[in-house]
């Protein structure tokens, strides 16, 4: 497995794979891939990624290509890092196999995922994308994801960030040592489901929250809205396999209060946006970035319902977004709600 210096592909040159690439390239042989040759040559010419990093100076060290193939020879005894949406996961993963199984190129042990969210058909989460694609290939690489509270900017500025690599134990000590270093701090995990719905569902509860501080509701609001989501995403995720103190950690509670709470949080943007009245679409549009809660939304809230789990803050998000209800609306459905314990064990008194 990778070992400190050894080579890194990190597929997908958006701002979240562009910061990682910057931040590994300080430990690690790195190389950035770009679907896009004119992105490419920009990025080789400026020596930035102006698009999703403008201001931040790619290191020296840093390779650049738009060749898949290399990219992946690259990797080859090292780590594969999927940086791209979760709507292009599936026909990332179906590249590799093709690639790998055609023997194009030698085999990357690991394969380590950046993506948030729930695959809109399938309802999957990422890591369960990749492993369908895989299947039952016998030379298939192990999988994991990478997840918690991480603004992509601030990762390539070079400030102080924990995460948490959730994957088999080998790939998971792997992560730790290629990334785990200077401003960055890594744990480990072997708790991929729980993880991994952390990341999707607090997507969707920014939204909410941005929709509260757009609409001036105060901080005991916010901080409603992050406690009582944080149930929401604890319940579902148990439901679906996770592990409850995964929930109360870095890509749990820490994820969502970010997310909910930053100024560079997209997701929070789109309700701050909705909010003020204007339409989704022209929202989408204007922020030139994937704000993954919009996909998700629709997914989280048809898995807690087939689970029988209780979500009403991500139901008003859905809501909301599918123009059914105004912002006003959705808050005053919240609101209206009658009372109950807490813990939700008991009735109230």
């Amino acid at each position: 497995m990778l070992k400190p210096g050894m080579p890194l592909a990190v597929l997908g040159a958006g701002a979240w794979g562009s910061a990682l690439a910057v931040h590994a390239s300080a430990r690690n042989d790195v190389l950035l891939w770009a679907r896009d040759p004119a992105q490419v040559q920009q990025m080789r010419r400026r020596g930035e990624n102006t698009r999703y990093l403008p201001g931040v100076e790619f290191p020296e060290s840093l390779r650049l290509c738009d060749d898949l193939a290399e990219a992946l020879q690259h990797a080859a005894g090292g780590l594969v890092v999927l940086a791209v949406t979760v709507a292009g996961l599936r026909g990332m993963a179906q590249a590799l196999r093709e690639a790998w199984t055609r023997a194009e190129v030698a085999l990357a042990p690991g394969v380590l995922i950046l993506a948030k969210g729930f695959e809109r058909d399938s309802a999957l989460l990422p890591h369960q994308v990749v492993a369908q694609v895989f299947g039952d290939w016998r030379q298939r690489p192990q999988v994991g994801v990478l997840s918690g509270p991480s603004f992509a900017l601030e990762v390539a500025r070079g400030l102080p960030v924990a995460l948490v690599a959730a994957a088999p134990s080998q790939l998971a000590a792997t992560a730790v040592r290629a990334l785990h270093g200077g401003s960055m701090r890594v744990y480990a995990s072997d708790d991929l489901t729980g993880v991994a719905v952390g990341g999707a569902v607090k997507n969707v509860l920014a939204i909410a929250c941005g929709v509260s501080d757009g609409l001036r509701q105060g901080a005991n609001a916010r901080a409603a809205l992050v406690t009582r989501g944080l149930a929401e995403m604890a319940r579902l995720g148990l439901a679906l396999g996770g592990r409850q103190e995964t929930f109360m950690g870095l890509s749990g509670l820490g994820d969502l209060v970010l997310t909910c709470t930053g100024e560079l949080s997209r997701n929070r943007r789109v309700g701050l946006q909705l909010a003020a009245g204007k339409d989704l679409q022209a929202v989408v549009r204007e922020l030139g970035h994937v704000a993954e809660g919009v996909h998700t939304a629709r997914t989280v809230l048809e898995l807690a319902r087939a689970h029988e789990v209780d979500m009403p803050i991500t139901e008003q998000v859905c809501a909301l977004l599918e123009q059914r209800i105004d912002a006003v609306a959705a808050l005053g459905a919240l609101l209206a709600r009658e009372a109950r314990s807490e813990s939700e064990t008991e009735p109230p008194r």
